[in-house]
């Protein structure tokens, strides 16, 4: 598998109706608007901005199913997470996503019973995996919200070993020593460090970063692509340029609250596909954040060096 480049989370489109139902008919627009305005190729399905823990097994089946079809001869990767609290659906959603011929699933640590060890953690990553086992595996590490603070450079080992389909990391984690030792490992490029703290990209590509999966990427995925481009020429001055440009803006709507409602808003603005809300219990932003977003955008349209 090459390596990837960006990859984005794609954030999940609701009709605005009572039931919050799934709006499958704007994801062929979706992957042409990654792919021709943005410059992304790679999808992260049913991950943490996609909502995927508020979806039922069904529908991230029907979901995965879609971008799957949808990507078809036009994605690089279409990944999709298929972790869960539990253990036979994780493995059930793995064996789907085989099934349908999806490029890589991910797993991340289920979060209600916090009491994993390094063991049981790993043993519960391969029996997800074996479920796929043609099937490039990734461990989506992401702290914050699992609760899990098992360093990724301690359970690569057991991974590497245990799980024959492992090839990667999405590494969701500003512990730059941790991921600073998961790329001495990785010396011989053996596996994929991907990383998904977007505003800190720089930082991981100077430690070892071989790709990077983020929520920004759907909207400032061309602005990013610069910073890897200026990475890779060595121009460490236009590499920081385009990356404090994206720090700005997110300084401005970290300030305000940032979540995944307010993500849905700035997609919608710069994309003009509408996400509709969250599901519950995560609430829509405020109308005061739109506006406020709304107005830091058209700024930026006139800004040297325009993340738009």
């Amino acid at each position: 598998m090459k390596q990837l480049g960006l990859a984005t989370e794609r954030e999940e489109t609701w009709l605005r109706q009572e039931n919050k139902e799934i709006n499958f008919s704007v994801i062929g627009q979706y992957v042409d608007y990654l792919i021709n305005e943005q410059g992304v190729k790679n999808v992260f399905v049913n991950g943490t901005t996609g909502e995927g823990m508020s979806l039922s097994i069904q529908e991230r089946k029907q979901l995965a199913e879609e971008w799957v079809a949808k990507g078809k001869d036009k994605l690089d990767h279409v990944i999709v997470h298929v972790g869960a609290l539990s253990l036979p659906e994780s493995k059930e959603l793995a064996r789907h996503a085989a099934g349908i011929g999806v490029d890589g699933i991910a797993v991340i640590a289920p979060s209600f019973f916090k009491s994993v060890n390094k063991d049981g953690l790993v043993a519960f990553l391969g029996e997800v995996a074996s479920q796929a086992p043609g099937i490039p595996f990734y461990y989506y590490h992401i702290p914050r919200l699992t609760g899990i603070k098992i360093c990724v450079e301690e359970l690569l080992d057991g991974m590497m070993e245990q799980i024959p389909s492992f090839k990667g990391v999405k590494f969701s984690d500003t512990d730059l020593l941790d991921f600073g030792r998961c790329a001495k490992k990785n010396d011989k490029g053996q596996f994929s460090l991907l990383y998904g703290v977007d505003e800190q990209l720089l930082c991981a590509l100077a430690m070892g970063a071989t790709g990077a999966v983020g929520s920004t990427y759907n909207y400032f995925g061309k602005t990013n692509h610069l910073v890897l481009e200026a990475f890779a020429g060595a121009d460490l001055n236009s590499a920081q340029k385009y990356q404090f440009c994206v720090q700005e803006f997110l300084s401005f709507v970290i300030a305000q609250g940032f979540g995944v409602p307010q993500i849905k808003v700035v997609m919608s603005l710069v994309s003009g596909i509408p996400m509709g809300p969250p599901r519950l219990p995560l609430s829509s932003a405020s109308e005061e954040f739109v506006l406020k977003v709304k107005a830091k955008l058209e700024s930026l349209k006139n800004c040297p060096n325009s993340l738009l």
